[in-house]
């Protein structure tokens, strides 16, 4: 059985891998969370090269299976089961069984609220996107880093400056605490309607 030596480092919000989800580990090295972290960046780097190479159009973006190819390019060379979506419960996300139906429907749903009628601005429905793509949480681990870079990459295709994710001082989300808390804070104010603390979020 695989097992990360120091669990106990994972972020605050990250979500925890159960047995099975760490047999999928493909690189024999990785054995503390700090290993993990490394693996983890360096393929996320590559992934989000492949994908802001290519001239990518709202609506080839805005697909259900997209969400799980950029999940697979961005963590397939860590994880086996990259891009397909989890099968466990978690404290956070969905039942399983209704992963693909929403995800789906999120997908279809996005096209009206970045249609050129629509009654929301481009940030605001990027926030409900990667809001709502959050809280199904469709993938075992990730959906963080995967829901943020996929609203990036909306926001890229429709000529409109990408997020800074709490970053505009040179803070980095995935290990600056603080920054984090806000994150979180944000999420948890969209889970009951209100995407203002979110939307103030994306832009500081």
């Amino acid at each position: 059985m695989k097992v990360l030596t120091d669990r106990g480092e994972e972020p605050p919000g990250a979500t925890p891998l159960d047995e099975e989800e760490l047999e999928g580990l493909k690189q024999s090295w990785i054995t503390t969370r700090g290993d993990l972290n490394e693996a983890e960046a360096d393929n996320i780097l590559s992934g989000q090269s492949k994908w802001t190479k290519r001239r990518n159009t709202l609506d080839r973006i805005l697909d259900d299976k997209t969400v799980r190819d950029l999940h697979k390019d961005l963590f397939g060379q860590v994880w086996s089961w990259a891009g397909t979506y989890r099968r466990t419960e978690r404290t956070i996300g969905i039942d399983p069984i209704y992963i693909s139906v929403e995800v789906r429907n999120l997908v279809e749903d996005a096209k009206y609220w970045f249609a050129e009628n629509s009654d929301l601005s481009i940030d605001a429905a990027a926030v409900r996107f990667h809001h709502k793509l959050v809280a199904i949480h469709p993938f075992a681990n990730g959906n963080g880093r995967h829901s943020r870079f996929m609203t990036d990459l909306i926001l890229r295709a429709l000529g409109a400056p990408e997020f800074t994710w709490g970053g505009s001082q040179g803070n980095v989300l995935s290990t600056a605490t603080e920054v984090r808390a806000k994150y979180l804070a944000a999420l948890r104010a969209g889970d009951v309607g209100d995407c203002e603390p979110l939307l103030s979020f994306v832009r500081s």
